[in-house]
């Protein structure tokens, strides 16, 4: 995975120290810790950090860590009207760290099962306890998602749950070694499948050429959620080799495609969740 983000055709650091300068940095969120037990009795603590009013969102940090990418992406969304809500899972925070990320999700056995295929990792349940506090916290009807990359499954599992109102699942990966298979149990499956025909389809983002989330990634999708007549899926798929639709790869241009990804997604988040704020 880590060699795919290297192949960014684009100088980092230079765009790094420009974006540092016009995005809100970490320090001025409001941090507080959410520990709760998952099912299988794993004990789970992280810091959560949280800014902005009006309807929660619940976003999921990718593989490179809370860079400057993903601040600007919850900048986006308070902009838009939101309350953003991170955890951190992971990683260092303000930047990225993509092959040290990988050797601690890796290391965090008891929380991420990387490889499993028909099985669901311990965190995403964890999440969607959070998603519970964050919803009868904030007083609202329900919260909106955004998974990305490896925790771009959890977006599509926790909208089997009543708290989670609105999912986008953005260049899901995992199983990154088995592309035609989903990182979920097939009982979060028929719940996610039950929810979605009630809630409407849920978006998936990816790039035409992601070697990470690939065509055959999508067909799994497709077939394991829309093969029935019903859609419960809308896929927009961008043209190009990319990966991160809505931070690394994201060009903040007007009629470029993953600023019309992310539009897309506000104003699905508008209809779904702002409705009952």
């Amino acid at each position: 995975a880590s060699d795919v983000y290297k192949r960014q055709d684009y100088d980092y650091m230079a765009r790094f120290n420009h974006m540092s300068t016009n995005v809100t940095q970490i320090a001025d969120y409001e941090k507080i810790i959410f520990e709760a037990q998952a099912p299988d009795g794993t004990a789970i603590s992280h810091d959560i950090y949280r800014r902005g009013s009006g309807a929660p969102v619940v976003l999921l940090q990718e593989l490179p860590g809370i860079g400057q990418e993903t601040l600007s992406l919850a900048d986006e969304l308070v902009s838009a009207g939101y309350q953003v809500v991170m955890p951190h899972l992971f990683g260092p925070l303000g930047k990225t760290s993509i092959g040290g990320n990988l050797i601690r999700v890796m290391c965090l056995r008891k929380e991420f099962r990387l490889m499993s295929r028909d099985r669901s990792s311990p965190i995403a349940d964890w999440i969607r306890l959070l998603c519970r506090q964050v919803r009868d916290q904030s007083g609202s009807k329900g919260v909106g998602v955004i998974g990305m990359c490896l925790t771009g499954n959890f977006a599509i599992q926790l909208i089997g749950d009543d708290s989670v109102l609105a999912a986008v699942a953005s260049q899901p990966a995992m199983p990154f070694f088995n592309q035609g298979a989903l990182h979920m149990s097939p009982a979060d499956v028929d719940r996610s499948r039950n929810a979605l025909e009630s809630k409407g389809p849920m978006r998936i983002l990816r790039f035409e050429g992601d070697p990470l989330c690939t065509k055959e990634k999508s067909d799994c999708i497709h077939r394991t959620f829309n093969n029935d007549g019903i859609q419960r899926v809308q896929e927009i798929t961008l043209p190009g080799k990319g990966h991160s639709v809505l931070t690394l790869d994201f060009v903040d241009e007007a009629g470029h495609p993953t600023r019309g990804a992310l539009d897309n997604v506000i104003q699905y988040f508008d209809r779904k969740l702002k409705i009952f704020a």
